[in-house]
């Protein structure tokens, strides 16, 4: 529990001073609130009797005294709620505003291993819970605090022994209060993760819809979503058995209380020793002092929901980025040459394991000049590509651009200098234009179109219904997944990078459409350092040079044609399966 209050006053901190003007106005409400049983009191003891001798004077200024009070206490509340409403807002504002900051903030590495759902839900379900609690719940047990605290004071002025009767009461009250503290922080806690369980199913269903319907997987969703929402009505009725033992004795309590002040207030009256006005007053202040009370599961409900939902919630804020941004970043130059240089790089996607993914991988990307990677799925390529982007580090050795470690770069140098392409085209909530210009928003119209001209895209963005302005839907549904590749190489024009990596980035065009896009590819790796991932062999026709991986190991390496002309090694294996051929062609060859 220590955690989340913590992040709840770092959050309120810089409100302290509309927080201390807030608690006066809090105390002014709380005071004016006890003042009408007080002269309740007075009336019947006082004002009463006085009318009887015809003095009605008294009478008249005690009934205007509760109104004036009646009335101050309805506008001190009104300004209590705006304002604790005010900076309830703020609060979660700032919360929502620093949780999707930190999940920018964290590396792919951890939105490769976290369900974007259950991200979803921390954003919005868990946060939620914390916005309920700073609205009407959390202000009104501020409020009833400071009445509370008045009442206690009115009820010690008036008689200690009754207030005595009134306050033992709070001592079974406390009791179950904490047990059910006990209780239910598990219990809204186990009901958080169900229903972040249950959104991760909801949205990895409506992203795999099209495998889903087409491999008839709607029975094997349905159970998993099931599941999760049967632990769901499982927590949510843990946490309505709670409540609902809660209710009836906060009833019982009560009436037992003011049973017992009417009991024993009465028998002094009789005997002389408590007037019947201050009896009527400490009934009145007995109603008032468990109003409060009463409503205390409700806000005990939401004080559990949103501390579940805070430790949530603070795990992503307090959760590290695996890639770290340099704290002194080293300056790289407006133009980097983009050479990239490995240096005995071991690298694995579960810490420490015994067979890395890249191991003792020492190479050389000389600057302007384009490389291919090669070899089996699971070889290490795209590994390989996510390590030159510093999507991740690796575990030993190090990676520099033009000679600068890229862990000593700042981000916005080493995103300006190196740029990722993979077979995705993911395609923003937008415009055409808007996701041409991802790289560089401040683009002008005449530069995004030059972009999707060089990329050979210009001819069926412009057959589109508003051209450049066309809102591309969700995700780019509406477009074939060469269409939207071809955005993302016009992205990659305008981006106009140092160090380009491809990862399989044809590999979503049909023959004809990757021909076509040869001479812009070209256009696009003139001049820069780049390195391709491929399987298809068509794509390395032009490169300079070829590497083929294994088990994170270079296995071959050199110019594509000088590989083919030695006739054996792994390249020279790969182009022969890849053609469906031997080699040298020769008759024996074919006989084999």
């Amino acid at each position: 529990m220590r955690e989340p209050l913590r992040l709840l006053a770092r959050l309120a901190s810089p409100h302290r001073r509309r927080l201390l003007g807030l608690l006066a106005v809090g105390a002014g409400q709380g005071a004016c609130a006890v003042a009408a049983p007080w002269l309740v009191g007075v009336a019947i003891d006082t004002g009463i009797p006085r009318l009887r001798n015809s003095d009605a004077a008294p009478l008249a200024a005690i009934a205007v005294a509760i109104v004036g009070s009646a009335v101050a206490a309805g506008f001190l509340q009104a300004r209590w709620f705006r304002g604790a409403g005010t900076i309830g807002q703020a609060i979660v504002l700032a919360l929502r505003t620093e949780t999707f900051h930190a999940l920018r903030r964290l590396s792919v590495a951890y939105h490769e291993r976290v369900r974007a759902g259950d991200v979803i839900a921390r954003q919005t379900a868990d946060t939620e819970a914390v916005t309920a609690l700073l609205g009407t719940p959390l202000a009104t047990v501020a409020q009833s605090a400071f009445t509370l605290v008045f009442t206690t004071a009115a009820m010690l002025l008036l008689d200690v022994e009754l207030a005595a009767v009134t306050l033992a009461a709070l001592l079974p009250l406390a009791a179950l209060l904490a047990w059910q503290a006990r209780q239910l922080g598990p219990a809204f806690r186990a009901q958080r993760a169900a229903s972040a369980e249950s959104t991760a199913q909801l949205v990895e269903a409506l992203n795999g819809i099209r495998v889903v319907q087409a491999f008839g997987r709607q029975g094997r969703n349905d159970e998993a979503f099931a599941s999760s929402t049967g632990r769901l009505r499982s927590a949510t009725t843990r946490i309505l058995t709670l409540r609902g033992i809660l209710w009836p004795v906060l009833e019982l309590v009560f009436s037992l209380a003011a049973l017992v002040v009417v009991v024993v207030g009465g028998l002094r009256v009789a005997e002389g020793s408590l007037r019947v006005g201050v009896l009527a007053a400490f009934l009145l202040y007995v109603a008032q002092f468990f109003a409060p009370v009463t409503a205390l599961p409700l806000v005990f409900d939401s004080l559990q929901a949103a501390l579940a939902g805070l430790d949530r919630i603070g795990a992503i804020l307090a959760a590290e980025p695996r890639v770290a941004e340099a704290a002194r970043p080293v300056p790289l130059g407006r133009r980097p040459r983009g050479e990239v240089v490995f240096e005995d790089v071991s690298f694995s996607y579960r810490a420490g394991s015994a067979s890395p993914e890249i191991a003792g991988l020492s190479l050389r990307l000389a600057a302007g000049r384009t490389v291919a990677l090669l070899g089996a799925t699971g070889a290490g390529k795209s590994t390989v590509a996510k390590l030159v982007a510093r999507f991740y580090d690796p575990e030993s050795g190090r990676i520099t651009l033009d000679g600068i470690d890229v862990r000593a770069l700042s981000d916005a140098d080493l995103r300006r200098a190196v740029l990722l392409i993979t077979q995705e085209g993911f395609l923003f909530a937008g415009s055409v234009a808007d996701n041409i210009a991802v790289g560089r928003p401040d683009a002008t119209r005449a530069e995004i179109e030059a972009a999707a001209r060089m990329a050979g895209a210009d001819r069926f963005v412009e057959s589109l219904p508003q051209g450049y302005d066309t809102d591309v839907h969700s995700r780019g549904t509406r477009f074939s997944a060469g269409q939207r590749q071809l955005i993302a190489f016009a992205r990659a024009f305008l981006a106009d990078p140092a160090v380009l990596v491809l990862d399989e980035a044809t590999a979503a065009l049909d023959i004809p459409t990757e021909r076509a896009m040869r001479t812009a590819l070209r256009t696009l790796l003139t001049g820069r350092t780049a390195l391709v991932i491929a399987h298809r062999l068509s794509t390395v026709e032009t490169v300079d040079r070829v590497l083929v991986v294994a088990e994170g190991r270079i296995v071959d390496d050199g110019p594509p044609a000088a590989l083919l002309a030695r006739g054996t090694g792994a390249f020279a294996d790969l182009h022969a399966d890849g053609h469906g051929r031997p080699l040298d062609g020769s008759p024996a060859a074919e006989e084999r």
